[in-house]
């Protein structure tokens, strides 16, 4: 099973869909603190609508508690600061997906001690919405892995 990791996600319609998005892929999601919003904030839950029974969902204090307790998976950092393709890279089961908060990315020590893989934008774009980037790097680890979660 891939897992997604969000680290310190900032807006609630983002995690509620990418709860959404776990639930219907069996993708185990780790929510590392400190959030930029209550978990039962109305806005995440009716992105998520009635999924988050679906979805496992961990949670984390810190990067610390998060990095300590998942040293036996291999974590690849989700930035725009690498050259690696989502699609170029090898991903195995059990990866976790590791995405930054919708304002500021991964920080650099992060990203300093991980895999790194990008999507392929135009030059002058600077992201696209966290919710659909998880989507679309977890879906082609999903298709690396023949759908291994959905069949």
């Amino acid at each position: 099973m891939i897992h997604v990791a969000l680290y310190q996600p900032e807006i609630p319609p983002n995690t509620g869909n990418i709860i959404r998005l776990c639930a219907n892929t069996g993708a185990e999601l780790h929510l590392i603190h400190p959030l930029g919003f209550a978990l039962d904030d109305k806005r995440m839950r009716r992105a998520g609508l009635d999924y988050h029974e679906w979805a496992a969902v961990r949670q984390y204090a810190n990067a610390e508690e998060f990095f300590e307790q998942n040293k036996a998976h291999r974590i690849i950092a989700c930035t725009t600061k690498t050259q690696t393709y989502h699609s170029d890279y090898q991903y195995q089961s059990d990866d976790i997906l590791l995405f930054g908060p919708e304002t500021r990315g991964l920080p650099a020590d992060i990203l300093s001690q991980h895999d790194k893989v990008r999507i392929p934008m135009r030059a002058e774009s600077r992201s696209l919405n966290l919710s659909n980037a998880v989507a679309i790097i977890l879906f082609e680890a999903l298709r690396q892995l023949d759908y291994e979660s959905l069949v």
